[in-house]
């Protein structure tokens, strides 16, 4: 499959993911990824089948603030399959990071899918770096939802978000919205 060009902007990618939230992982990726392509869509996955802990139109919110510093990169959010959303942004690669092993084999196994469907796409895979291969934003929201500091895993605006979050929901004296030492 021929990589597709999009006139002034080149090379287009797209950086799937729920972002559910954003972590120092995820920005690692993000970066690497820009570094290579000159036009990096960063696409927040909207999917009606599940619950997040944070809504879309935040999660995006956030990767604005988080991305500001790079300039060829797009945030956006989506539902539908993947691949007809890389299509309508004439995209010619999408981006994936791998932590661990069963990443590879879900990944492996969903990048083999996408290249299969109609109007496919490859894939490439970027591993994590040793400093974030064990961060994953289940990981992360479960060790906030018990208190727990998570201030090395996300950045700083990501916190403040969670812990507004965690404010509106379950009230200011939650042990959610207290800063541990």
């Amino acid at each position: 499959m021929a990589a597709r060009k999009t006139g002034r902007d080149g090379f287009v990618a797209v950086y799937p993911g729920s972002f559910d939230p954003v972590t120092n992982g995820h920005l690692d990726i993000v970066r690497r990824a820009a570094a290579i392509y000159p036009h990096l869509v960063v696409a927040v996955v909207a999917n009606p089948n599940k619950t997040p802990l944070l809504r879309a139109a935040e999660r995006v919110a956030l990767l604005h603030e988080v991305c500001k510093g790079l300039p060829n990169v797009e945030i956006d959010c989506f539902e539908g399959l993947l691949v007809d959303y890389v299509r309508r942004r004439k995209a010619s690669v999408i981006i994936k990071g791998l932590r661990i092993v069963s990443d590879f084999e879900y990944e492996f196994s969903m990048a083999l899918l996408n290249r299969r469907l109609q109007g496919g796409v490859d894939t490439m895979f970027l591993p994590a770096s040793l400093e974030y291969a064990y961060i994953s934003s289940s990981s992360v929201r479960e060790v906030f939802s018990l208190g727990g500091d998570i201030s090395d895993f996300v950045p700083s605006a990501v916190l403040r978000a969670m812990r507004r979050h965690a404010r509106g929901k379950s009230g200011a004296s939650s042990p959610l919205t207290r800063r541990r030492a």
